[in-house]
């Protein structure tokens, strides 16, 4: 019984070489690893799940307020990108297309208008066109898979931006500790410095 409760309390007792230091670092380092391996995934995820549902109301609303027809291409296309180059329109052509008349003129009407076309378009070349509300024509709504390009990038980018604001926290974090930790070490010297000399003296 003597051993068992000299053990047990050997084994409460505090370990003299640790400092406070250490026991800080150790919680540091679980925090940093739950922030790194719970929250930055669960911010990304919140990020993404929001982008997507604005994301695809937004896809909705320009699919119901603009609406596409079928074209052909007169003209050589500009060789000069535009700004829809990122969703494969990125040149402008001269496009001709039917459509039926108002009530007052039954019929089809030929009609014609200077277009985004995909690249590599040639003259002759039957393309799809899209027109806002106000018959200007317009780049494409974005299909699901820009939608889910869109919410992925934003997730991604969300998670990656809080892991970076922790590591980077992290390493002021240390070097804020090893300055503490050099000034113990000090202090501890400063302490038993003098002891250790007069032994030896």
């Amino acid at each position: 019984m003597d051993i068992r409760t000299r053990s047990h309390g050997r084994r409460r007792r505090p370990n003299p070489l640790r400092r406070r230091s250490d026991v800080v670092e150790a919680w540091v380092v679980v925090l940093v690893a739950v922030l790194l391996c719970v929250v930055a995934p669960l911010v990304g995820t919140a990020a993404g799940l929001h982008t997507y549902d604005r994301a695809r109301a937004h896809a909705e609303e320009q699919r119901a307020e603009r609406h596409a027809v079928r074209a052909v291409v007169l003209g050589r296309p500009t060789a000069r990108p535009t700004v829809h180059g990122d969703r494969g329109h990125g040149y402008r052509a001269e496009v001709r297309w039917t459509e039926a008349g108002p009530e007052s003129e039954p019929g089809q009407q030929k009609r014609t208008a200077v277009a985004h076309v995909p690249a590599g378009t040639r003259a002759g070349d039957t393309v799809t066109v899209w027109f806002d509300g106000r018959g200007r024509t317009v780049a494409p709504p974005p299909n699901d898979v820009a939608v889910w390009q869109h919410t992925v990038a934003v997730g991604l980018g969300m998670a990656g931006g809080t892991a970076a604001i922790v590591l980077l926290a992290r390493a002021m974090e240390r070097r804020v500790a090893l300055r503490h930790r050099l000034d113990e070490w000090e202090r501890a010297w400063a302490r038993t410095g003098p002891r250790w000399t007069r032994r030896r003296a």
